[in-house]
């Protein structure tokens, strides 16, 4: 069989058996797709192949048979030429593991090519966090005459309120929001369900939303928050207003929605809410992730210095 088929069900697979967000299909796709192209250019002179989605029926020219160690050790190499991150390598020999592992399960090949493939050491990068007036003075950007404006001031609220990620936030439906309790129904990585509670003024922005007048959605459409088609508003797009906002803001971070997530986690800790909890509100599955939030706040630094140096007073 060859390359190209196995890794349209391979990710088919995911979506289907394993239940991953579109997100990450994408991501795998994409990682896929850029050893699929070096592969069948260095064997073929061209990219030969169409482009890896689930599920999508056709041919390729490269056999399962032809990825060798060696042509893995290739691609490898090609990706440290072109000065990939560490991450970025890590990811894309992630999804080759991941395809292969399917593949010697499913008795597709009877080799695995990458068992001998060391990857490179993680980068360990702290997460960022900003000043609460920061995120004062982002969330004053959008245009709340407008019912898009009301949507994205929502969404930041939203991000600040209980730190939800960017695909959390686009999957939420009309029926996850609990406007008595200010709870909402999060639906997490691998599908995990949580309860997530939510300020009451996220709340307010929310039913603020939910009932101005201009809001339209087309029939059948379950999502709380929509494009202007009326149907649910992406990540992707959540992520472009976001980046639209904070260019109009002049701040010269770098803030990402997953910048306001890595925010609220580090003044939840300031403000002395316990570890455990804030692994409960973010929706980490090990405790030793929202461990890290300790090492970025110099404020946190500073009390665990005086509370444990015996000359600190």
């Amino acid at each position: 069989m060859d390359f190209f088929q196995v890794a349209c069900r391979f990710l088919h697979h995911l979506g289907v058996a394993k239940g991953v967000s579109e997100h990450t299909l994408r991501g795998y796709s994409i990682d896929l797709n850029s050893f699929l192209t070096f592969t069948e250019e260095e064997l073929h002179g061209k990219r030969v192949s169409p482009p890896i989605q689930p599920a999508v029926a056709g041919e390729g020219k490269l056999l399962m048979g032809e990825v060798s160690k060696r042509q893995i050790r290739r691609y490898l190499s090609h990706l440290y030429e072109e000065k990939a991150s560490s991450r970025t390598v890590l990811r894309r020999l992630s999804a080759l593991r991941s395809l292969y592992k399917y593949a010697m399960r499913e008795k597709i090949v009877a080799d695995n090519p990458m068992e001998e493939i060391d990857s490179p050491k993680k980068e360990k990068k702290l997460p960022v966090s900003i000043a609460y007036e920061q995120v004062q003075h982002l969330f004053n950007q959008p245009d709340l005459s407008s019912p898009f404006g009301l949507r994205d001031r929502a969404i930041m609220e939203l991000f600040y309120s209980s730190g939800l990620r960017l695909s959390e936030v686009s999957g939420l439906n009309r029926r996850d929001f609990d406007q008595r309790n200010r709870i909402l129904s999060v639906f997490g990585k691998g599908k995990k369900q949580r309860q997530s509670p939510i300020t009451e003024t996220a709340a307010k922005w929310i039913c603020d939303y939910l009932n101005h007048p201009e809001r339209t959605e087309v029939p059948g459409e379950k999502a709380i928050f929509l494009n202007k088609w009326g149907k649910r508003l992406t990540p992707r797009s959540i992520d472009r207003n976001f980046a639209a906002y904070l260019k109009a803001s002049g701040l010269s971070e770098r803030i990402t929605p997953h910048t306001i997530r890595h925010t609220i986690a580090t003044h939840w800790l300031e403000k002395g809410m316990d570890l455990k909890t804030i692994q409960m509100l973010l929706g980490h599955t090990s405790l030793a992730t929202t461990t890290i939030y300790t090492h970025v706040s110099p404020k946190l630094k500073r009390e665990v210095y005086d509370k444990t140096h015996p000359r600190a007073k």
